[in-house]
């Protein structure tokens, strides 16, 4: 795996354009047959011209690592959230929607923390915009493919977000730990489907998922 470290460069673009602060966006748990999918947000405005050490795409750190940079990550930007669809959910409406929900989810608990959304730049990992759909609002939407590497803000957004969904399936696994969900994160490992051949679907599986996993 090739390691890069992110930086503020298109953060900084786009606040010398006039964009008074950026969010970076990321999902984590769209390929997972269970549990939900996470979108996670990260707020940098023109303060921040230095990135936390070790920061990087939440896939290219350890569990250990992703999660001593949560609290370094929170304190660095201006606010985070995180916000979810449940499995029922991607059920029902399919995993585009159930993203542009978890984001929906995300932004007002930003708007919450006082942030003035509609002011700023939403910078999203990816190259689909599954925000701009569901918001049906005339937010300034940018994608760029493997921002979750090159942003420091999406990466931010990244680690908040996985380590949110990790702790969510680590509970999970508590209560019924035949699925190995601890270690699988609800994601289709030999173990997993297993577990779901033996003992049937559980409450967290997505269900529709499970028919062609």
């Amino acid at each position: 795996m090739v390691v890069c470290d992110p930086t503020l460069d298109l953060e900084t673009e786009l606040i010398g354009g006039g964009a008074p602060f950026v969010i970076g966006c990321d999902e984590v748990g769209r390929g997972a047959i269970a549990g939900p999918v996470a979108v996670g947000m990260a707020v940098v405005d023109a303060t921040h011209v230095s990135i936390p050490e070790g920061l990087r795409d939440s896939k290219m750190l350890s569990e250990k690592k992703r999660t001593a940079l949560v609290p370094v990550v929170e304190s660095w930007v201006l606010h985070s959230a995180v916000g979810l669809a449940s499995p029922s959910e991607v059920d029902d409406l399919g995993i585009i929607a159930a993203l542009g929900l978890a984001a929906k989810r995300a932004l007002a608990l930003l708007h919450e923390q006082g942030l003035a959304i509609a002011s700023g730049v939403l910078l999203l990992d990816g190259s689909h915009d599954y925000l701009t759909p569901t918001l049906r609002s005339p937010l300034d939407v940018r994608t760029r493919v493997k921002g979750d590497r090159d942003c420091a803000s999406i990466a931010a957004a990244s680690v908040v977000a996985k380590v949110h969904r990790d702790t969510l399936m680590i509970a999970e696994h508590e209560l019924t730990p035949a699925y190995g969900w601890r270690s699988n994160k609800g994601y289709g490992s030999v173990e997993h489907m297993e577990a779901i051949r033996l003992s049937g679907p559980a409450s967290a599986h997505r269900l529709t998922w499970l028919k062609t996993a």
